[in-house]
């Protein structure tokens, strides 16, 4: 089973056969080439001759780096790299002649050290049968990640069992990305297809990591933490935590919670395990009650019967406490199983940001079954 997940989670680094030419559908064209001696991929957008924008990384680091300019005739000058901060110091500059299936030119840095650059169209290996259908995608939409995700492996980190089910963990090393796969606990088809897609949100993550490195520049920071919160014959359930500094006015946090269905790898909607408004009438054509219309008030008085200390509305002019009774913070909502019912989290402003993940806003199964959604799940009896 571990081979078989080695394969799942090397993928994205395993040889290919056909080629194809890296361009994807909005104008970016990807080339690969050498700076001086040293590999490189580089995008390129040059739709817009004035505002040519575009970023490379160097293969053996795969970190980004920013590149602008224009377009002059054959003529491409580029700066590599920003001062967004304002500390105006002097950045590397690359000016390049367009060839015919490419460029070539000169890389220059601050101190006047120069570079050859040669760069020709990227031609893309062919995903094989074994690709993560994810992965198998990127040619065409995003060639440039592509192209990252080929000198990128996964490995096998720690292993641990949770709620009768072995875990498998993995971590990207660079971006330090982990997520587990299941090693044992469920039919081999269900198990093979729970791991595509745990291994396939593993390699996402990865992607927003650069992502973020590229906006947020040398100041930028990301830590992410997962933690698996439910699992069973039915759901795979788990959450996302992520605090970043992506360039943004301020630091934040944000939490993605994941549910597949174990048996068709679909996401699972809140709406298909907790149903609180008026059902559709086929019959007569009267269409549903608006769920998140009727969910935030009836989800305060379910809390306020549950839980009625964490419930008391904060006395007037007492801004440093948290009101669990305002719909409006009920009306986006994380959510995930856990053994004991279903979380869910409220969404504070900013300001008020330590209000958000209170530990006892579970919502038991008892209450759940009494309001079932349309898709049927084996829930644990409260």
């Amino acid at each position: 089973m571990l081979k078989g997940l080695m394969r799942l989670a090397t993928c994205a680094a395993v040889l290919f056969s056909m080629l194809s030419i890296a361009q994807a559908d909005d104008g970016r064209r990807v080339f690969t080439g050498t700076l001086g001696k040293t590999p490189i991929v580089v995008e390129l957008n040059t739709t817009q001759p004035d505002e040519v924008t575009g970023r490379y990384f160097y293969e053996k680091y795969h970190r980004d780096l920013p590149l602008s300019g224009a377009l002059q005739d054959s003529t491409l000058t580029l700066t590599e790299g920003n001062n967004r901060y304002g500390d105006d110091k002097p950045l590397p500059t690359l000016k390049l002649e367009e060839t015919g299936d490419g460029w070539q030119g000169e890389w220059q840095s601050p101190k006047g050290k120069k570079l050859s650059v040669q760069l020709t169209e990227a031609k893309l290996p062919a995903p094989t049968s074994t690709t993560l259908p994810f992965i198998a995608t990127l040619p065409k939409s995003e060639p440039y990640e592509y192209l990252r995700l080929q000198g990128l492996k996964l490995k096998p980190a720690k292993t641990e069992s949770f709620m009768g089910y072995n875990l498998q963990w993995w971590v990207e090393p660079e971006s330090k990305i982990s997520l587990f796969s299941v090693a044992s606990g469920y039919p081999a088809q269900d198990q093979l297809r729970i791991n595509q897609l745990l291994l396939e949100r593993l390699w996402q993550e990865v992607i927003s990591y650069h992502s973020c490195m590229l906006q947020g520049g040398e100041n930028a920071e990301q830590y992410q933490s997962v933690a698996p919160t439910f699992l069973s014959p039915d759901v795979v359930s788990l959450n996302i935590n992520t605090g970043y500094d992506c360039g943004g006015a301020h630091p934040d946090v944000s939490n993605s919670p994941v549910n597949l269905n174990v048996h068709t790898g679909q996401d699972i909607k809140l709406q298909d395990v907790l149903w609180v408004g008026e059902r559709e009438n086929t019959s007569t054509g009267a269409s549903a009650s608006n769920q998140s219309d009727v969910l935030a008030p009836w989800l305060i008085k379910q809390f306020t019967t549950l839980y009625p200390n964490e419930m008391k509305k904060p006395a007037d002019g007492d801004e440093d406490s948290c009101d669990y009774t305002d719909e409006n913070v009920w009306s986006v909502l994380n959510w995930h199983f856990t053994a004991k019912g279903i979380y869910l989290g409220p969404y504070f402003p900013r300001v008020q940001r330590g209000c958000d993940e209170p530990e006892w806003s579970i919502l038991p199964y008892s209450v759940i079954k009494q309001h079932p959604g349309a898709v049927n799940l084996q829930l644990p009896q409260s």
